[in-house]
């Protein structure tokens, strides 16, 4: 059989194959969002079946013949090509999950549902015993995940399992970045401290109906661009984005009728993700990487720049205080659009992460770096992570959590075997900020088109630049190939600096 054919054949089993992992994708939805808490056991038997089936199917020897026919033929002579990007890609996942043995797969995939449940249950009690034992077999299985793949490129074995997130990556690089920066970050939030200024918190914390908040962060989410036709807005114990396939793209938020940031912010930082799934060419690739999300670095630089470079901009809420105060006038009759801007900037140490402003927000992040680096070397045992988490909070951000829920409990990730994941949010960042600073260039003045509630410039500008390409590039050839420039931590230590001065003086 000629390349040609082959390839042909190869898509279309890998789009049969894609249409399992949209079906894990919205048993996942569903767990999260609605399903009944005596239907756990049951969706964790449904999950783990869906994962052994794909990774089966997935791992199938002819998904390597097909493969072989393909590779090293005039077809993928051009890297750029769709036909090079996926198959380059496919042969990527499929050398690493053939490593992995099915029986593991599969009860990954049920640990990780029973998990989430445990999490749940030990957050809203602030018990973290409740979590410990699910904690620890979740830990065991991600170690047993990163012998079968290997890491004696680097010795860490948390290298294996950051790959899955952010491919190509490695935990020394990480470090390397994160210093680049920390003590920057450090001083910057130092002078912000001693500055004598103290941003106006308490209207935040005022009186705003679940029913207020939700239309006003529709209605920005709107406006930034998503489609509502193809995709949903709901709630859950933990804000999340998922892409379930071509026209449905999820997002999830939660309301506190006490602090206005928690709902209207979450749900910008996931209109990012979703704006980034319905701008993937998803609808011709399912099951392929040319329809997928490069890395979770790059999926966060989209929330992070709709949620804080867009969402928290003077410009911005030029345009959308008038609405919000429209809705809110008994809540924000005495409040001006300056101090409302300068409350929802305020820079201070706070305890949880998905609250934290842009400063603070990577100290989180190099916290949650170190302890899971710590878990899987076995130098931090997991009864003693909430210990190990007040030691970190209080070095890095000068605050201790008063119990577990709004510590080591706060954040969803490791229940669900998540470990790897939290370096990409401050990657995030570094790319949000790096890119950002390119669109600018390119489209001129973008605050003129925030105070005027124009934002498909911007938009268009990220589907021509990123959504498009699908994983055609990796995250720093992306980054080199928009911005011409690698990876730096420049242009968000400007964007910070900034905006402490405008509102601190520092």
């Amino acid at each position: 059989m000629n390349p040609t054919e082959s390839y042909g054949r190869l898509v279309t089993t890998l789009k049969e194959i894609g249409l399992l992992e949209s079906i894990s994708y919205l048993l996942g939805w569903d767990e999260q969002a609605l399903l009944p808490t005596k239907g756990t056991e049951h969706r964790a038997n449904m999950l783990s079946l869906v994962a052994r089936m794909h990774h089966e199917q997935f791992t199938s020897p002819r998904i390597d013949e097909m493969l072989r026919e393909v590779e090293g033929t005039d077809l993928v002579k051009d890297p750029e090509s769709d036909a090079a990007a996926n198959v380059r890609e496919v042969r990527r996942a499929y050398d690493r999950a053939t490593k992995l043995p099915a029986s593991l797969v599969e009860e990954m995939a049920k640990t990780a549902v029973l998990g989430q449940k445990a999490w749940a249950e030990a957050r809203s009690k602030s018990q973290f015993n409740i979590f410990e034992p699910y904690l620890a077999k979740t830990l065991g299985l991600k170690r047993k995940e990163a012998e079968c793949v290997g890491y004696a490129a680097t010795g860490n074995p948390y290298d294996a399992l950051l790959d899955t997130y952010e491919p190509h990556e490695t935990s020394s690089n990480i470090q390397r970045v994160f210093n680049s920066f920390r003590q920057q970050l450090v001083e910057l939030i130092g002078r912000v401290q001693s500055s004598g200024k103290k941003a106006p918190t308490e209207i935040v914390e005022r009186n705003y109906p679940a029913k207020v908040q939700e239309k006003l962060a529709r209605d920005a989410a709107s406006a930034f661009g998503f489609d509502f036709q193809a995709g949903r807005l709901d709630t859950s114990v933990h804000p999340f984005c998922q892409g379930v396939g071509p026209g449905d793209t999820r997002m999830t938020t939660r309301y506190n009728e006490r602090h206005f940031n928690d709902a209207f912010f979450g749900v910008l930082h996931e209109t990012g993700h979703g704006l980034y799934e319905q701008g993937l060419p998803k609808a011709d690739n399912v099951g392929l990487p040319l329809g997928e999300s490069i890395s979770l670095g790059i999926h966060e630089s989209q929330s992070r720049m709709w949620e804080n470079l867009v969402g928290r901009s003077r410009s911005f809420w030029k345009w959308y205080y008038p609405k919000t105060k429209s809705a809110l006038p008994d809540t924000l009759k005495d409040v001006s659009e300056e101090q409302f801007y300068f409350a929802v900037n305020a820079i201070e140490p706070s305890l949880i992460r998905v609250e934290a402003d842009e400063a603070t927000y990577n100290l989180h992040i190099m916290l949650r770096f170190e302890i899971e680096q710590a878990m899987l070397r076995d130098e931090v045992k997991v009864r003693d992570v909430p210990a190990a988490w007040n030691e970190r909070m209080k070095q890095y951000l000068g605050v201790v959590p008063p119990d577990d829920r709004r510590g080591c409990l706060q954040d969803i990730h490791w229940s669900g075997g998540s470990f790897g994941y939290f370096a990409t949010y401050s990657l995030g960042n570094l790319y949000a900020a790096q890119f950002f600073e390119k669109a600018r260039q390119d489209l001129g003045d973008l605050d003129a088109m925030f105070a005027r509630g124009e934002f498909a410039p911007l938009l268009d500008w990220l589907r021509k630049n990123i959504h498009r390409h699908g994983k055609r590039y990796t995250a720093a050839q992306l980054v080199k190939k928009v911005t011409g420039k690698e990876l730096t931590a420049d242009a968000l230590m400007r964007h910070l600096s900034k905006k402490a001065q405008e509102l601190y003086g520092v």
